[in-house]
């Protein structure tokens, strides 16, 4: 490792000063005038590792996942009948997100959390990634477009229509204007287009779903099929049935939202 020395400065005031550069966040090496990188700034580590943890909190907040930081695989009680095999898919796509991930099923069997799971799952992996609930995105879009909001609509229809990762939660509960269904199909179609990794749930029947849209989810090409979960209600299960001893791992409980 070359020689340095830091850049003269007053470092900042920290419970810890990086030995490296002095808390500085920048150094010159030591080298002798004419080397090509006599003069250069070259940002310390500690300045680098303040840059990523920088990234991986704008990741997270833009995420819109911090209601479901417990909806991980992990948390995901996989022993319920009917869940086993959309539990093995979804985490067959997270390891690698081609296309796209689309889950049917009644309420309360596990949809929202599997499609949370994904995202965080790619979310500790730095992926760029957007969870949204559709009538609360179509709302959020809507009310961004008037002229007293403090953020671009543009800008966020822009992030929408482009983050690497996509989920689409609940689609075709929104009761909505034109307007903002227009909206919706623009942001799939695009992504459709694009082939952009996107997960969509839905409690309701294809009949029921812009047929639009609904034949865009129906390409083979780019979604090989439609994950069906049929489960029942977890929210309706008794305790036991929530939580059954998991033996391997010592009796304890697994979660599932």
């Amino acid at each position: 490792m070359a020689t340095f020395s830091a850049v003269a400065a007053t470092p900042p005031i920290s419970e810890a000063v990086c030995t490296q550069c002095g808390g500085v966040g920048y150094y010159k090496e030591a080298v002798d005038y004419g080397h090509p990188h006599f003069g250069v700034l070259f940002p310390c580590e500690c300045k680098i590792a303040e840059k990523e943890q920088r990234r991986v909190e704008e990741l997270a907040e833009i995420s819109n996942l911090e209601a479901f930081q417990d909806k991980t695989f992990e948390s995901f009680n996989a022993t319920i009948h009917g869940v086993q095999r959309p539990f093995l898919r979804a985490r067959e796509y997270a390891r690698m997100p081609k296309g796209w991930f689309i889950l049917f099923g009644n309420y309360g069997v596990g949809k929202t959390h599997l499609a949370a799971a994904i995202a965080n799952e790619l979310l500790q992996r730095h992926w760029r990634v957007l969870f949204a609930v559709v009538p609360d995105l179509l709302d959020h879009l809507r009310s961004t477009f008037g002229p007293s909001s403090e953020v671009e609509y543009d800008d966020r229809f822009e992030l929408v229509r482009t983050v690497p990762l996509l989920v689409l939660d609940d689609l075709g509960t929104e009761n909505t204007t034109p307007w903002a269904r227009e909206k919706l199909f623009q942001i799939i179609n695009y992504r459709y287009n694009e082939t952009l990794p996107t997960v969509i749930t839905s409690n309701r029947k294809p009949e029921d779903i812009d047929p639009r849209i609904f034949s865009r989810m129906s390409d083979r090409a780019l979604c090989e099929e439609h994950i069906i979960i049929d489960a029942a209600d977890y929210r309706r299960l008794s305790i036991q049935q929530r939580y059954p001893v998991n033996a391997a791992a010592g009796g304890s409980r697994r979660r599932r939202g």
